[in-house]
């Protein structure tokens, strides 16, 4: 299946003047764009022609979003979504990620914003269509292929990793730190190597779903307002969404969903309690806690060690697993956690059986 290289997007809204914006922006970016004025309109062209992308307006009248959206990733399942929402739409917005958007942007448009998120949109759709297509090399026996398409998916991923990190100078290196501690720890309570090789490769990207997180509110200097911290919960949901057609493993995945929960049912995104959060989620929680607390912040300075393991050892029984904390307070006796992040991703990276 070969990749086109235009990008045709699909303006769904039933405001002239938003569509005309939006179409002269996107334009001037380099893409290709068709309207629709509503829901009827945009079914039929979704039908009679290929789009990688529609920007659909969630106020439009006649079908309902909870059938619309669903519908559109039926009949269109190459087609990625963005959806519109107004001002202070935030639990619409995550309601129709639920449902199956990738992201959702406010009206009135801030146009940068619109096309960084359909950037990040695009990226996402990109590495659908290398899964498909690996699978399809796959189902044709075609094996000389294989370690080529590897490749390229590791190649995928590790941009997405470095393009999420990179939208934050304070998170340099963290999701590599995460993961060899969280080895650490794992391999200090004795876990089977394959568990490992799972905590491993799901706490180098626990955070790949930042990449759908505005920058200013990942980089905001202050106290998070109740929305902006309820946007930013969604990127433990949009980081599975990201990973779900290239992992085939339902363990790795509910490890990057998870690794916000808490023992006493208080985290996010599904508000688990500690006997149904995988042990492995309870490792990476740990470890990236223990991380962000020992690293500058655009809101804090670091702190010690000695006051991160208070923290630590505070919130056992809350947020933290006893026994987790407990093999990392060992590590720490031990000198063991001496880790710098190391000078490229790829170098560490390898995907294991589960992800070929």
């Amino acid at each position: 299946m070969a990749i086109k290289m235009e990008t045709n997007i699909l303006l769904v809204d039933d405001e002239v003047m938003v569509r005309n914006l939006l179409n002269n922006k996107l334009k001037s970016a380099g893409y290709q764009c068709d309207e629709a004025a509503n829901a009827q309109q945009a079914l039929y062209k979704l039908e009679n022609s290929e789009f990688d992308l529609v920007i659909l307006d969630v106020t439009m009248p006649s079908i309902p979003l909870v059938e619309l959206l669903p519908r559109i990733k039926d009949e269109c399942p190459n087609t990625t979504i963005i959806v519109a929402t107004p001002i202070g739409g935030t639990n619409v917005g995550i309601e129709c990620i639920k449902l199956g958007a990738h992201e959702y942007v406010t009206k009135p448009f801030i146009l940068e914003e619109v096309i960084r998120a359909i950037g990040i949109a695009l990226g996402k759709r990109r590495l659908e269509l290398l899964n498909k297509e690996y699978l399809q090399y796959l189902e044709g026996k075609v094996i000389e292929q294989t370690k080529e398409l590897q490749n390229v998916f590791l190649r995928a991923l590790t941009s997405l990793a470095y393009a999420m990190e990179a939208k934050d100078k304070h998170t340099s290196g963290h999701s590599q730190r995460v993961a060899m501690t969280s080895v650490a720890i794992a391999e200090e309570m004795g876990l089977h190597r394959s568990v490992i090789e799972k905590i491993n490769l799901a706490a180098q990207v626990h955070d790949i779903g930042k990449i759908g997180v505005s920058e200013s509110i990942l980089n905001k200097p202050a106290r998070l307002t109740y929305d902006e911290f309820q946007h930013i919960q969604l990127h433990s949901i949009i980081g599975e969404h990201i990973l779900t057609p290239i992992i085939d493993d339902k363990e790795t995945l509910s490890l990057v969903r998870n690794h916000h929960e808490h023992c006493d049912g208080s985290g996010y995104p599904d508000q688990l309690e500690r006997t149904q959060i995988s042990l492995g989620s309870r490792i990476i929680t740990v470890a990236d806690a223990y991380d962000a607390m020992t690293s500058d912040r655009a809101y804090r300075k670091a702190m010690s060690k000695e006051i991160a393991f208070e923290e630590l050892k505070r919130g056992i029984g809350t947020q933290f697993d006893s026994e987790v904390v407990a093999a990392l307070c060992q590590l720490e006796e031990r000198g063991a956690l001496n880790f710098k992040a190391l000078d490229t991703f790829e170098s560490n990276f390898q995907l294991p059986s589960f992800a070929r």
